[in-house]
């Protein structure tokens, strides 16, 4: 149906109705536009919300990517992420594709409409115009046939009245001829325009009207089909981030069957692993026989089996059977982290341990340059992390010579390209840094195979009841007095290059020196035993007034800890020395806690 020929009178209703099409444009454009900044807000939000739980750049960092529901964790973050992205995607399309486009459609279709109505109403004015003029054509003839009347009838009147003169007469007949002739000269105007106006009429409502409305009717067709268009489009960018949608949906659960839970508890034991042994089976002892000591695998003592002093009933007792109600055997042991840390952290203050006061306390949050305060397994770890870094370095330094070198026999054999002598300070500079680089690699290594000589092997299981003995104990008294530090000031428990694992005797060895302790405990006397303890773990007591003990092995106490963390020890009624608290098990007799 055609706008023009069914709607020729409804001028003012298509007017009301276009502008309503206008404003529902307006509308729909206000309703992408909000849907875009909504989508623009969520992908916000989205990335805020991947980038708060990324991991922090820090050490933790690296021990979180060890574990598979970490590194999951980690890629449901970078998928998200790009989810985030997709819907900027959406948003920036809907801004472009359809809020641009309407928002310039709408100028055009006010402009076009503005147009198309002007003309309309231009029309109307000239066909109200034209009726007008028709309609004032119709009184002047009406009036003057109504004057020709009056003029007829007078002059009949005076043309029978005897009294009248015949000038009279005569007036009166040119009067009613010259009426006569007025009211013909109207009519014919009148039938001349009312033959003008019908032509135009019947041009405004045949022809201009329906041309203005038929304009008005295709501008209102292209905009219903615009918005059709639109709306297709904001279906259609939905559709077309769907596949990236869907792929990061995949990575997302692709992540999450990555986990394994099996993979991820064996890297609970090799992040934690220590190294250390179990302690050894304690043996039988006699009740009035002197205590044994039960040889660890990893010790370096100075003891002596063929010596055994007999001592008194209330200070022979073995640890399993001392009545102690503080502590017990059975009592929780603190993690060996945690022993290890408070022996770390503990400051020393003995008088014979002068050397060690200096540096034996380790800081919060630091740590030697060795890792000599992490147990031998995550120890030689950490090492050789420490030294495939220094690899890769020494490899990029490397790649890196190598190329400048290329370059340098190009500038050699073309001069034209670049002056030789411009590379060697970059040269020289790059060997400098690759033997530096080399240096610290050999110091690690030579920490890593201290390490590694160090840690328990298989074998070392066999000689748990042996004796060991050292070379010569005046070279570990000489130990104490270079004051082994680590670069932070910690002090390290690092195995003397001197000392050296000795034959396994069957008889028992006397030995013909003993530690050296300072001078404060030179004329000091015996000390009485006031407890026993026994050893959680091994101590190699390399310093002056340590004392070297095995896992396992029991122990008199003849000094409790002063608040130092160190504990002074008695074996076999003459060997003494200090052990710290954190690696034994403490039972002092009744009699010694009362005094």
């Amino acid at each position: 149906m055609s706008w023009g020929s069914e709607l020729w009178d409804q001028f003012d209703n298509l007017e009301k109705h276009t502008q309503w099409g206008i404003e529902f444009v307006e509308k729909y454009t206000k309703f992408v536009k909000e849907r875009s900044e909504i989508e623009t807000n969520y992908a916000k939000q989205i990335r805020n919300l991947s980038k708060k739980y990324q991991p922090k750049k820090n050490s933790r960092e690296d021990e979180e990517s060890k574990y598979s529901f970490c590194r999951a964790f980690l890629t449901t973050l970078n998928e998200l992420n790009d989810y985030a992205g997709q819907h900027e995607v959406i948003a920036e399309n809907l801004t472009s594709q359809i809020i641009a486009e309407l928002s310039r459609y709408l100028q055009d279709i006010k402009t076009e409409r503005k147009m198309h109505f002007h003309d309309g109403r231009k029309a109307q004015q000239h066909i109200e115009s034209s009726w007008k003029q028709l309609e004032s054509c119709k009184r002047r003839f009406e009036r003057d046939c109504k004057e020709a009347d009056r003029a007829q009838q007078y002059f009949e009147k005076m043309d029978a009245d005897i009294n009248v003169t015949k000038a009279d007469v005569e007036k009166a007949r040119q009067q009613a001829q010259m009426r006569h002739q007025m009211a013909s000269d109207s009519k014919g105007d009148y039938s001349s325009y009312l033959q003008k106006f019908n032509q135009e009429q019947n041009d405004h409502y045949y022809t201009i009207i329906p041309n203005i409305f038929q304009k008005l009717q295709d501008m209102e067709e292209k905009r219903i089909e615009r918005i059709g268009v639109c709306m297709k489009t904001f279906a259609d960018v939905d559709r077309q981030v769907l596949p990236i949608v869907g792929k990061c949906l995949d990575g997302m659960t692709k992540a999450a069957e990555s986990i394994e839970p099996k993979d991820d508890s064996k890297q609970v034991v090799e992040s934690y692993k220590s190294g250390f042994e179990p302690p050894g089976e304690v043996e039988f002892e006699d009740y009035g026989q002197a205590m044994k000591r039960t040889a660890s695998d990893t010790s370096l003592t100075n003891s002596r089996e063929g010596k055994e002093k007999p001592v008194s009933k209330s200070k022979g007792k073995l640890w399993p059977f001392i009545k102690n109600k503080n502590k017990s055997p059975n009592q929780h042991k603190e993690p060996l982290s945690h022993r290890l840390n408070d022996f770390m952290a503990s400051k020393p203050k003995m008088h014979c341990l002068r050397s060690l006061r200096r540096g034996l306390s380790l800081k919060l949050g630091s740590g030697p340059e060795d890792f000599s305060h992490l147990p031998p397994e995550q120890r030689r770890k950490k090492l050789q992390g420490k030294i495939d870094d220094l690899n890769k370095d020494i490899q990029k330094d490397m790649d890196q010579r190598d190329a400048l070198t290329k370059m340098k026999d190009v500038y050699v054999k073309n001069p034209q390209m670049g002056d030789p002598a411009s590379v060697d300070p970059r040269l020289l500079e790059i060997g400098q840094n690759i033997e530096k680089l080399q240096l610290e690699v050999q110091k690690f290594e030579g920490w890593l195979a201290e390490v590694e000589e160090r840690m328990p092997s298989k074998s070392d299981t066999q000689r748990r009841s042996g004796i060991f003995e050292t070379q010569n104990n005046t070279t570990v008294s000489n130990n104490c007095a270079q004051d082994r530090e680590s670069p932070d000031g910690s002090y390290t428990e690092e195995q003397n290059s001197e000392t050296q694992v000795i034959k396994v005797n069957t008889h028992p060895v006397p030995t013909s020196s003993t530690p050296e302790f300072d001078d404060e405990f030179d004329d000091e006397e015996t000390l009485p035993t006031i407890g026993t303890c026994k050893a959680l773990y091994p101590f190699e007591g390399h310093n002056e007034g340590t004392i070297s003990v095995a896992e396992g092995e029991l122990l008199y106490v003849i000094e409790e800890d002063k608040g130092d963390g160190w504990t002074r020890v008695r074996r076999n009624g003459e060997e003494e020395g200090y052990v710290p608290t954190s690696y034994v098990e403490v039972f002092l007799e009744t009699n010694a806690k009362d005094s």
